[in-house]
């Protein structure tokens, strides 16, 4: 089975951890996010993976090459200009190699899911489906499109964001397509899959399949939730087998150090060659490589870029450090705040206390 991976976007909601590297490709959990992905598809039977890719097309072929590290093969098509969800869909299905009655899976590279593609396979072959979609459960679905559907599953209507929505639930972004329905996208120029494309094929009284399931599902595109997201891995809320050495609610990957009297745990991951000094406080956070953390320094619920350092005393709490930044001794940061990278903050910058 071939499967398409819309990989284009540049992930502005995640800078500055994006400016240097597509959010697919950071560390999440000890792999790349993109890796956990993959590594499903490849357990449901996909062997052939086309990447839609746009910004920074060419760091995905330097971390992923022809796939056959992972089991699969993967070839690359790059958009000169964003085309839009089904657009770049369109774009990528010059590669495939499949017949026009066979399934193609369609993964967002945003995307961090448990949901079984199997049974959502099965759902789409049963009905015969043009399309058929992961509906998961949210709790408020203003935020999102909300999408209605039969009781045999098939979909009603697509219905924008609203203060009433019919229902609780919404496009998780993953999509098994006929292979000849994606023919039917307009090609070479931008077109939306939720706004245009798959109300056009409803209007036209295609099949269209809603299979709904409440499993995992996170969109990581902010950095509390890439936090959450990199934290429910090592906690074992989210599973995947690319996943393993977390111990008592910590990832420790090759080569870190974690003084004796320092305190990390809530799922934190502790990259590679990361050190961790006396006294310091590490909670639900995640430390790329290289990055250090001095004596009594406090950290929670961030991330601090490759290289970035924390000098003692300073606290972080919900911030995003560059990478290669220094934060001087004394700096409290808090509420989202974020530091570009190379930015070097002296002792005391930047305080919300008066007890300094």
């Amino acid at each position: 089975m071939e499967a398409i991976l819309l990989v284009g976007g540049q992930g502005t909601r995640l800078r500055p951890l994006t400016l240097s590297t597509p959010k697919p490709l950071l560390p999440m959990a000890g792999v790349p996010l993109l890796e956990h992905q993959l590594t499903r598809a490849r357990e449901a039977g996909v062997r052939r993976i086309v990447f839609a890719t746009s910004y920074r097309a060419e760091m995905f072929h330097e971390v992923f090459g022809d796939g056959s590290r992972l089991g699969l093969e993967i070839v690359y098509v790059t958009e000169e200009e964003p085309l839009g969800t089904a657009g770049a869909i369109r774009n990528a299905s010059e590669a495939l190699t499949c017949g026009p009655s066979d399934p193609v899976l369609v993964l967002n590279g945003d995307i961090l899911s448990s949901h079984d593609l199997n049974a959502q396979l099965a759902a789409h072959r049963k009905a015969d489906a043009a399309v058929t979609l992961h509906l998961t459960l949210v709790e408020d679905a203003r935020r999102y499109g909300a999408v209605p559907t039969a009781p045999n599953g098939r979909v009603l209507a697509f219905v924008e964001k609203s203060p009433n929505p019919p229902t609780n639930q919404v496009n998780a972004g993953c999509y098994v397509f006929r292979r000849s329905v994606i023919d039917e996208i307009p090609p070479d120029r931008v077109v939306s899959a939720e706004y245009e494309f798959f109300p056009a094929l409803l209007a036209d009284g295609a099949v269209i399949i809603g299979y709904v399931e409440a499993a995992y599902w996170l969109d990581v595109g902010t950095p509390a939730a890439f936090v959450r997201g990199a934290c429910d891995l090592v906690n074992g809320a989210m599973t995947s087998p690319v996943v393993s050495g977390a111990e008592h609610g910590v990832l420790v990957l090759d080569g870190a150090f974690i003084a004796p009297s320092a305190r990390v745990g809530g799922g934190t991951t502790v990259g590679e060659g990361v050190r961790i000094g006396e006294k310091a406080e590490v909670e639900s956070s995640v430390l790329f490589s290289g990055a250090v953390v001095e004596s009594g320094a406090r950290v929670v619920r961030s991330v601090i870029g490759r290289g970035a350092r924390i000098s003692s005393g300073a606290v972080l709490v919900d911030v995003v450090i560059g990478d290669g930044a220094s934060i001087g001794p004394g700096n409290e940061l808090l509420n989202g705040l974020r530091v570009w990278p190379g930015v070097e903050l002296p002792p005391m910058a930047v305080r919300f206390s008066h007890d300094a």
